[in-house]
């Protein structure tokens, strides 16, 4: 498997990124289709809406925010195939609008990813 970077959306695109994927459910603010350039915007991998806005990037909800959300990635484990095929070949560069670059979704995608 390549290996899984993590970037801020609003952050240049670079040639190394490999396969840019926006993990974010609501499109970013102030990005627009083409500045972002991406090979794919998975919403669907995203924590579901009741969750995100639960967790409203609290960082003392972070560690219970990361158990909820591994029991959803359990729950779509298509796409999480899907994602481990994409990593065979290209390095997957997970983008997030969120501020806090060490407690988002991003994260805990990256760490499920790698372990599942």
């Amino acid at each position: 498997m390549k290996r899984i970077i993590l970037k801020r959306v609003y952050d240049d695109a670079s040639q190394n990124d490999g396969y840019r994927m926006l993990i974010d459910r609501v499109w970013p603010r102030g990005v627009s289709k083409e500045d972002a350039n991406l090979d794919e915007w998975n919403k669907e991998i995203a924590p579901s809406t009741d969750l995100r806005k639960w967790f409203d990037h609290d960082d003392e909800k972070f560690d219970e925010f990361k158990v909820k959300y591994k029991k959803e990635l359990k729950e779509n484990s298509e796409d999480v195939k899907r994602i481990n095929k994409i990593r065979k070949d290209h390095q997957l560069c997970l983008l997030f609008g969120a501020k806090n670059e060490e407690s988002n979704q991003a994260v805990v995608l990256k760490e499920y990813l790698e372990n599942n």
